[in-house]
């Protein structure tokens, strides 16, 4: 059995942005409680996340940015960045944590401590670009982390493989260009954030589904433009932007997939790192709002990382 690694940290629990917000701390119980219930909790390695420092989040964001990020930080309230995506007085704290437990998951892995990591963090990253916060999003936590691998630990050729029913179109937003990272997106579209669908760079596989997509067309999809580009690259680490909010019964979009797609999505993953990564997997918790769908669907995530 693989050694996979849990990190998550009791302040995602406080960032609350409203009532009614879809991007609540009851995502985070919803998945705990599931993995108690499939008895996989006991046989994770729990860690508590690290906050990631100035450093590590300015080499994916711009200095100005961050520095806006700080100065909006509320000791009370809400302060909204946009439309969607607020703070409240322990968001900042939140924020540093999530990109920290990549940075964190990264260094477990390329130590030995553990073979896969999945980081359970709130807020999320994937819409986070160099200097705009959105869709949920203040810092690409995935971005750092592989920014990380690159900086810290010398590798050259990382994959970032994101199944959120939304583009992830920040992390294309920050790595568009960059040889050193392969960026494989499947997404619902047309649909937020509007992106994706256009001429990219060449380190970049997008594949727009349209709305209703099932678990066979989104398998076809997947083999036949993210598989081959990415044992043509080669990847020494794979990172995996997580969201699950592709659920059928998950009404924040309108794709039908199910937990053995994500369980089938994740073998065929962690198949390639076996491959060329010497097994290293990290993924990190993006969408997903059907609070059943999603603990399941983690629960089958995590499960296949086991192997």
């Amino acid at each position: 059995m693989n050694s996979v690694a849990y990190i998550t940290h009791p302040v995602f629990l406080r960032h609350e942005i409203g009532a009614h917000h879809p991007e609540s701390p009851a995502r985070l119980y919803a998945i705990s409680d599931q993995l108690i219930a499939a008895g996989i909790e006991p046989f994770l390695l729990h860690r508590d996340a690290e906050p990631a420092t100035r450093e590590q989040i300015e080499r994916v964001h711009d200095a100005a940015y961050v520095d806006e990020v700080f100065a909006a930080a509320p000791e009370e309230g809400l302060v909204w960045l946009d439309g969607d995506t607020a703070m409240n007085a322990y968001t900042l704290e939140a924020a540093l944590h999530a990109a920290g437990a990549t940075v964190q998951a990264v260094d477990m892995l390329m130590s030995g401590d553990a073979r896969r990591a999945f980081c359970a963090v709130r807020p999320p990253g994937h819409h986070a670009e160099r200097d705009t916060a959105m869709g949920f999003c203040i810092f690409n936590n995935i971005a750092v982390g592989a920014a990380h691998a690159i900086s810290a630990h010398g590798l050259e050729r990382i994959a970032i493989v994101d199944f959120d029913v939304h583009h992830g179109n920040g992390t294309e937003n920050i790595f568009s260009g960059d040889n050193r990272v392969l960026f494989c997106s499947s997404f619902q579209h047309p649909f937020y954030p509007g992106s994706g669908a256009g001429e990219t760079a060449a380190n970049v596989v997008n594949c727009p589904l349209p709305a209703m997509t099932n678990g066979a067309d989104f398998r076809a999809t997947v083999r036949a433009h993210w598989l081959p580009a990415l044992e043509a690259f080669e990847p020494q680490l794979i990172l995996v932007s997580a969201g699950f909010d592709g659920h059928l019964e998950d009404d924040m979009a309108e794709m039908q997939l199910r937990e053995p797609d994500y369980e089938w999505v994740t073998l065929e993953i962690c198949d390639l790192a076996d491959r060329h990564a010497g097994g290293r997997v990290v993924s990190a918790l993006e969408g997903g709002y059907d609070l059943s769908a999603l603990g399941r669907s983690v629960a089958a995530h995590i499960r296949a990382m086991m192997g």
